[in-house]
């Protein structure tokens, strides 16, 4: 006999923080809504969980339909559950953050449109999103101090200054340059390629690629990538 509950459930869903890197700025994916509550507000994307699926399987599919992005490094951020967070009905939020190297993108389904912003320059956004976007970008700083997520931002060839600019657009300050090479350099994780980058008047900088099979060997041991 199918078992049944006396009480009322919460609606679940699932909302995405997509940061991406140009280079200069740390960037965040948003969508406007096409649809009320909140119609051509500016939003994370996201949606409502079906039931045959798991949560990750959800925001897959949600940035997918949404932003018409996929196959992305995708990490569980936390819940949100303020009961009124929602006009519509009571709705808990299982939030996700991630790590895309930023490319075109093609709103669908309810987003009118879908757009990349500065996190530094954002437009008020629906929901509790801010405080969704805001939880992201301190899990995002405090994990590339100890984990090197931040080479899913990076083109796979990189320099050492294009590195440095990353670290620098996440925690929002400078960093000295030689601590900064000599100690990314230190763990030799980085592969020195033959191909060097040309930038601007001055020389041709050496490029780089991340070595993530001896990374995931050291982890194993303990290893921590601290910059």
């Amino acid at each position: 006999m199918p078992h049944t509950y006396e009480y009322p459930r919460a609606a679940l869903t699932v909302d995405c923080v997509v940061f991406g890197f140009d280079g200069g700025e740390l960037q965040v994916l948003l969508i406007r809504r096409g649809l009320e509550p909140f119609r051509d507000r500016w939003a994370l994307p996201g949606g409502f969980v079906r039931v045959e699926e798991t949560l990750e399987e959800a925001a897959r599919r949600e940035l997918e339909e949404e932003t018409g992005l996929k196959e992305v490094f995708l990490e569980q951020l936390y819940t949100f559950g303020s009961v009124k967070r929602d006009p519509r009905e009571r709705v808990v939020s299982v939030a996700w953050f991630a790590l895309v190297k930023p490319s075109a993108v093609t709103a669908a389904t309810d987003a009118a449109e879908a757009k990349w912003f500065p996190v530094s320059d954002l437009p008020p956004l629906a929901f509790d999103h801010a405080d969704i976007l805001a939880t992201a970008l301190t899990r995002l700083r405090g994990k590339l101090t100890y984990q090197p997520i931040g080479f899913e931002l990076l083109p796979q060839k990189f320099t050492l200054t294009q590195l440095q600019r990353l670290y620098e657009a996440v925690l929002g300050e400078p960093l000295d340059k030689r601590n900064f090479r000599k100690k990314a350099l230190s763990y030799d994780l980085l592969i020195p390629l033959k191909e060097k980058h040309q930038e601007g008047p001055h020389r041709p900088a050496q490029l780089f690629r991340f070595d993530p099979v001896k990374y995931e060997r050291l982890k194993k041991k303990g290893f921590l990538f601290e910059i």
